[in-house]
């Protein structure tokens, strides 16, 4: 850990305010990290996905001499406090794990929890071997998750991934509104069914496939329908990417608790008696006391007055006219 001094000026001084906890947190800082050994198939992947998190990412350009995360986390929560980064990307290639970039997320630059994904160099295609107009940098994606895998009931390796990709492609600033017109391209997430995984990989190795993760970003082009609303088209602009689910690292329940806990005065107040039904209509409960039904004033109806030829209790008759009298005539 880094020691705790004294800012000597204004500058350093803002630096630290900017680290601190806040109520409503900035986006997270991707920092992008290699080993000393490290395939051109990783260096291309995480040069794209690099540039699709920018501007809230930071590179390293020179080989790292540390250990992986699943060896040793102390190095990638010095750099994570170092840079002020809640995401890192480490990429490397070994023997048994080749073209390897693991996902890393810190709370407090502690490490919370940990994935690896093998990227397929067969079907890999980098951002430059594709033509057409390219994503500006600042812009929106929209990510889409296709696929039974990410729904699982269960926590495993696609829920995990599921979590991690959201947190790296739509972390950003909280907008009050969206332009239509900003919307210009999709990063699709799609997982391969279970029975088509194991086709693709044989008859001996069916019961032990795990389906890939591929990853696709498309640009949208409008056209004229004819009608109100336009006619939607598809381009792939790349990068292209299939990744292999690897070992995994769940978070700590303790930890993962106070990660998940908002700050006090952030959350509404819940109204009493005050529902919501299916349709959106907001229904209220009134409480009230017990009524006295024998003085509730009614309505004053003619045929409900008694009658002038019936005689009250006391012998005198009951005479009613509540109607105003009538004026003369002049």
């Amino acid at each position: 850990m880094l020691r705790q001094i004294k800012p000597r000026n204004a500058r350093s001084k803002r630096a630290l305010e900017k680290m601190q906890p806040k109520v409503v947190e900035n986006p997270k800082t991707a920092l992008f990290l290699r080993g000393t050994k490290c395939s051109q198939v990783v260096m291309d992947a995480m040069n794209d996905l690099y540039a699709m998190r920018l501007p809230f990412a930071k590179k390293f350009s020179k080989k790292n001499d540390i250990a992986p995360p699943f060896e040793s986390v102390q190095s990638f929560e010095f750099f994570s406090e170092k840079n002020d980064a809640s995401l890192l990307l480490f990429g490397t290639t070994s023997k048994k794990r080749p073209h390897m970039i693991t996902f890393v997320r810190t709370f407090g630059h502690k490490v919370l929890d940990m994935l690896e994904l093998h990227v397929d160099p067969d079907t890999f295609r980098s951002l430059n071997q594709f033509n057409g107009k390219k994503f500006t940098v600042g812009q929106r994606p929209m990510v889409v998750f296709s696929g039974t895998a990410w729904d699982s009931p269960v926590a495993n390796e696609y829920t995990m991934a599921k979590s991690l990709l959201t947190d790296f492609f739509c972390n950003r600033d909280q907008a009050d509104a969206i332009d239509v017109e900003g919307l210009q391209y999709i990063v699709s997430l799609a997982v391969e069914e279970e029975s088509s995984a194991s086709e693709s990989n044989g008859s001996g190795s069916s019961s032990k496939a795990k389906p890939r993760i591929r990853l696709r970003v498309y640009t949208i082009r409008t056209k004229r329908s004819g009608g109100r609303l336009p006619r939607v088209e598809v381009d792939e602009i790349g990068p292209r990417m299939d990744f292999r689910v690897g070992r995994m690292q769940p978070p700590d329940e303790d930890m993962l608790k106070e990660a998940m806990r908002n700050p006090k005065g952030t959350e509404e107040r819940t109204k009493k008696n005050i529902t919501t039904d299916a349709l959106g209509y907001k229904i209220g409960r009134v409480h009230l006391g017990r009524q006295d039904l024998s003085q509730l004033q009614t309505r004053k109806l003619k045929g409900l007055k008694r009658s002038r030829d019936v005689a009250s209790d006391d012998g005198m008759e009951d005479i009613v006219d509540d109607e105003e009298p009538k004026r003369s005539k002049k």
